[in-house]
């Protein structure tokens, strides 16, 4: 310690100071530093905390340098200069002095500067105690605020990580949970394993750090001696506090692991429901041993990722089971039609936290009828659950069987309500019901409580078409309000029908409308392709994501190489209505001549008269006489003839004498081919004539 005065300075009369007794009571030395004379003057307490006799200290403060090695000296004197410039009254610090048996302690020493009247300092006097216990026991409380620090920190991170892990809804969750950055990074690990037991068997489904898969470890038995085995085995967890623990237990795993710098390891059962379903193993880099508050955690944490793994998988399950059930209700595979591209998309809905409810009542259909027409439906079956999936499978059987016969549109959605209503069930369905004839590209709609269809332009133009629609299936029939009207509209070449259930515009708190809008601009925008457009419209629902399910229909007509009309009439023929009939006779024969059928005028004139008297007579009611032309292939003038009666029509030999009888052989041989097909509660006989290729405007 530097020499504070000159020697030839008097002493004061009054230095050097006498200690207080209390001090020494309490082990803490005194000294009386006269700056003037240079003199350090000890009590006999300040000898024993120095370890210094008295006839080994000269009294000058440069004597203290055997004790107080010279970093610590100059750190202390630099202390003392600044108290004395600055001035203040007192300073106190901690130093280390090197004890006669060559080891270290602690001391603290704190001094009171003394100055004359000019401010000048003169003295300081000042206490030195051992401050080992002192600092040892700071040390200590410090260890423990940071073990405890430590511990409030990975229980936080347990809680975290459980709340996050309760939204995980699938395996591949759960791990991306524990992998992201409020994971087990947080707790210290370096990289987590992660298997599952099946069939006596431990699946690695994650492992980290990346590079780092051990080969012949992705299915192990769980007697083989790897870790994940054992405590699976055991159903107690395993704490590895070192590399040479790690070696000795697992000397098989430990050569493929070395170069990842594992310290130690805790490798835990995932226990649920007092049985093992896999384990996970947590490797840290930069620690050795665990507390026993730190195996309390990590078991705990072990126990929340064990119930959200068990429920992960179950949720899986049951989603497989959903989806298998939902698609064996939908049909297999979609029939081509001739003269159209078709394109169906179905998407599960996500009910959170409701595994039943990603099955749901969404269905869609194609139906091929005679003719050149298809019926195409759309429908929702209320709920989200194997119930309504199972009606919905129902439903859109039986809708399938009543437009296969041949009713009409109307009387199809009202024979499926009365079903729906019959079938005792609490549910209601949506439905909407299209059969489009792609000869003529007319197409009749009704509805059932469902949301309007979309038609897309050829020239990627599109709009909503409002269709005038009914009660819902199953409560028009409760109500008695069987009345479902019916909307023709016509679908050009090139054009699309756009089919979809509510989930496919529907959002939480916006507006319908709103959302029939943006679906509007969505297909005006998509991919000319149907099939295109299909996968972009599913595209966006994923990426909204929701609770509801999603069915998507789209049908185009082909502009090409497809059946198209070169004209259409149509006559209603009353009974007992001879006018109707001769205007049907003259339309009939204005229609051959201009169609450029004058050659077979009298074979086409003869039959169609035929056929509607043969309506005419044979049923009550009226007949509906329909021409065409059908241009593809080759060009065809076609007959139609329709009544309401459901009796077929039958070829008979006529009497020697008949009157009747000879009408269907007639049509049989004059026709090329003719058939009937059912109508709704009626039929149709039809009939065509090939005809010659022409150009120009047909």
């Amino acid at each position: 310690m530097a020499d504070r005065g000159a020697s030839t300075q008097s002493v004061p009369d009054d230095w050097p100071a006498h200690p207080d007794p209390i001090l020494a009571l309490n082990r803490m030395g005194s000294f009386d530093w006269d700056l003037d004379a240079g003199l350090f003057q000890m009590d006999a307490q300040a000898h024993e905390v120095f370890d210094i006799l008295p006839e080994e200290f000269d009294g000058r403060p440069e004597g203290l340098a055997i004790r107080v090695p010279q970093p610590e000296g100059s750190r202390l004197d630099a202390v003392v200069t600044r108290a004395i410039k600055d001035g203040s009254e007192t300073y106190g610090a901690y130093f280390r002095i090197r004890r006669r048996n060559g080891t270290r302690r602690w001391t603290h020493t704190q001094g009171y500067i003394r100055r004359d009247e000019a401010g000048r300092p003169r003295r300081i006097i000042g206490i030195v105690r051992d401050a080992t216990e002192e600092l040892a026991d700071a040390e200590a409380r410090s260890v423990r605020a940071a073990r405890d620090a430590a511990f409030r920190q990975q229980t936080n991170v347990v809680e975290v990580i459980t709340a996050a892990l309760s939204h995980a809804r699938g395996v591949q969750d759960v791990i991306d949970v524990l992998k992201d950055t409020h994971g087990v990074r947080n707790i210290g690990a370096a990289s987590l394993v992660m298997g599952l037991l099946e069939a006596g068997r431990i699946r690695l489904v994650a492992e980290g750090p990346e590079g780092s898969f051990v080969p012949g470890t992705r299915v192990t038995r769980i007697d083989e001696p790897y870790p994940m085995g054992e405590v699976v085995r055991t159903l107690s967890p395993r704490f590895i506090e070192s590399p040479e623990e790690f070696a000795e237990g697992y000397p098989i795993l430990w050569p493929h692991i070395t170069g990842l710098d594992i310290t130690s390891a805790a490798y835990l059962p995932l226990i649920a429901q007092a049985r093992p379903i896999g384990a996970m193993g947590l490797l840290y880099s930069d620690r050795r041993g665990f507390s026993t508050e730190e195996r309390a955690v990590l078991v705990a944490l072990g126990t929340s990722i064990a119930q959200s793994l068990q429920r992960a998988m179950l949720y899986e399950q049951e989603k497989d089971l959903a989806q298998g059930l939902q698609q064996a209700m939908l049909p297999r595979t979609i029939p081509s039609v001739r003269g159209a591209d078709v394109a169906v998309r179905y998407r599960a809905g996500s009910a959170a936290g409701s595994p039943g409810r990603d099955i749901g009542g969404d269905w869609y259909d194609l139906i091929p009828l005679p003719g050149g027409r298809v019926g195409a439906v759309i429908g929702d079956v209320q709920g989200h659950d194997t119930h309504a999936a199972a009606v919905m499978g129902q439903l859109r059987i039986v809708l399938r069987a009543y437009a296969a016969e041949g009713h009409m549109p109307a009387t199809v959605m009202a024979r499926a309500s009365v079903f729906l209503h019959e079938l005792d069930t609490d549910r209601f369905a949506t439905c909407l019901y299209a059969e489009a004839d792609l000869t003529t590209g007319v197409v009749q709609m009704v509805r059932a409580g469902h949301i309007d269809p979309l038609i897309r332009h050829s020239d990627g133009g599109c709009r909503r078409v409002c269709v005038d629609g009914g009660l819902p299936l199953g409560l028009s029939a409760d109500f008695g309000r069987l009345e479902y009207p019916v909307t023709t509209v016509e679908l050009g070449p090139g054009q699309t029908l756009l089919l979809c259930t509510d989930g496919l515009v529907e959002q939480p708190g916006a507006d319908l409308d709103d959302g029939i809008r943006l679906l509007t601009r969505l297909v005006a925008d998509g991919p000319d392709d149907v099939r295109g457009l299909a996968d972009r419209l599913i595209e966006v629902a994923e990426k909204r994501g929701g609770d509801d399910d999603v069915a998507l229909l789209l049908l185009r007509r082909r502009t090409l190489d497809s059946v198209r009309s070169g004209g259409r009439l149509q006559q209603h023929v009353a009974p007992g209505d001879p006018d109707a009939l001769t205007l049907a006779r003259h339309m009939i024969r204005a229609a051959v001549r201009a169609w450029g059928a004058r050659t077979r005028a009298d074979e086409i004139e003869l039959v169609a008269d035929e056929l509607i008297t043969n309506a005419l007579m044979h049923t009550e009611g009226s007949a509906i006489l329909t021409l065409r032309v059908l241009t593809g292939s080759d060009r065809r003038l076609r007959v139609e003839v329709e009544d309401s009666s459901s009796a077929l029509p039958r070829r008979r030999e006529a009497g020697e004498n008949g009157v009747s009888g000879r009408g269907l052989l007639l049509v049989d041989r004059l026709t090329d081919v003719w058939g009937v097909e059912a109508r709704g509660g009626g039929k149709c006989v039809w009939c065509e004539f090939q005809m010659a290729q022409r150009t120009g405007h047909t």
